[in-house]
């Protein structure tokens, strides 16, 4: 447990008990046992151990490993299991504690502790071996000033080079700067920090002004069409919510990469479905780019290609998937048909 508390890389979370058959330690195992995927438990029922982690048989402890300690938060947690203790209450002891004021963001830990949105992630050269050590804690000690000020939010470091993606869609790639700041949102909204000379009050104003929502997202985007008078629209970034979101309107959108063999296949009938309903004038045909095109919102995801939704012009955060494989003319009219508000008049079967 020392060993794990001075080099570790993850909370350490301990339950000490009187014996195997003290009922908290079964209360514990329980709890323990749908979060292994998550968590490394341990458990002991060692007088030494307990002295160690200054805690009581039927206690639990959570300690962070030494390198992410703060004064801004106590150095462990415990919780005193009862017999009223619920095992949900032990997992949510778990779920709050585990990640420390500011914690080291990585691939490895990254779905299993860095979900929670907004989440300020502060990026630079990470690295905590004995000779960057230092310059490590040196940036992490200014997020900490700040972290300290916003539980609402969680605060992370994370390397550069593991981030280099996520660093480019936030358009800080080549900043110049060494330490650059971006805060992932919910809804997959993303912001970044304007280069500049990091310091805590630069990274307060930046969190503040994220609070006080005026700050504007990075939406990855082709230019906006100069022309797009065409039977089917052109949906960019930048022109999602103005078109696709549009309230007055029904629309059906194909998300499609240039790549996709299936989208190229669907191209000619998705042109004549635009012609078919050219006249409608509160119902949008429209396509957009996945590869060149961020969506600013969750409920059109596109996992593969091509994906088409069809957004009510009454409900547009729930749009309804075309499920089908059949993608003619036929089948996604009746598809549209079916679902439209704002049809002038309902066609006649095909």
């Amino acid at each position: 447990v020392q060993e794990l508390i001075k080099d570790g890389d993850d909370a350490v979370v301990v339950g000490v008990f009187s014996s195997e058959q003290d009922a908290a330690y079964e209360l514990y195992i329980e709890a323990c046992n749908t979060l292994r995927e998550d968590f490394t438990f341990r458990h002991s029922f060692s007088s030494e151990v307990a002295k160690l982690l200054k805690a009581s048989p039927s206690q639990i402890v959570i300690v962070q490993p030494e390198k992410f300690r703060s004064k801004h938060e106590p150095a462990s947690h415990t919780l005193a299991v009862e017999d009223s203790t619920l095992v949900s209450e032990v997992q949510e002891f778990f779920k709050k504690h585990v990640t420390p004021l500011v914690g080291h963001r990585k691939p490895s830990n990254d779905a299993k502790r860095y979900t929670k949105r907004p989440l300020v992630v502060v990026y630079y050269g990470v690295d905590f071996s004995f000779d960057f050590r230092k310059a490590t804690q040196f940036w992490r000690s200014k997020v900490l000033e700040v972290a300290k000020d916003f539980p609402e939010y969680t605060f992370a470091i994370g390397d550069e080079e593991d981030y280099a993606e996520e660093l480019k869609s936030l358009g800080l790639s080549d900043s110049g700067e060494e330490v650059n700041v971006g805060i992932l949102a919910d809804g997959g909204k993303k912001f970044a920090m304007q280069p500049e000379e990091f310091d805590s009050d630069v990274l307060r104003d930046f969190v503040m002004a994220f609070k006080k929502g005026k700050l504007k997202p990075i939406i990855k985007s082709q230019p906006v069409p100069k022309n797009n008078k065409g039977p089917v629209k052109v949906v960019v970034g930048k022109t999602f919510d103005e078109i696709v979101m549009d309230t007055q309107k029904d629309v059906l959108i194909e998300f499609y990469a240039p790549w996709c063999g299936h989208c190229k296949k669907l191209e000619p009938d998705y042109l004549a479905l635009g012609k078919k309903y050219k006249g409608e004038k509160n119902l949008v045909i429209a396509k957009m780019d996945s590869t060149a095109n961020d969506v600013p919102n969750e409920s059109y995801k596109a996992e593969g290609f091509p994906t088409i939704y069809f957004a009510p012009s009454n409900n547009k955060q729930s749009p309804i998937k075309f499920e089908s494989g059949d993608r003619t003319v036929e089948a996604l009219s009746k598809f549209l048909e079916k679902h439209a508000t704002k049809l002038s008049q309902k066609r006649d079967e095909l």
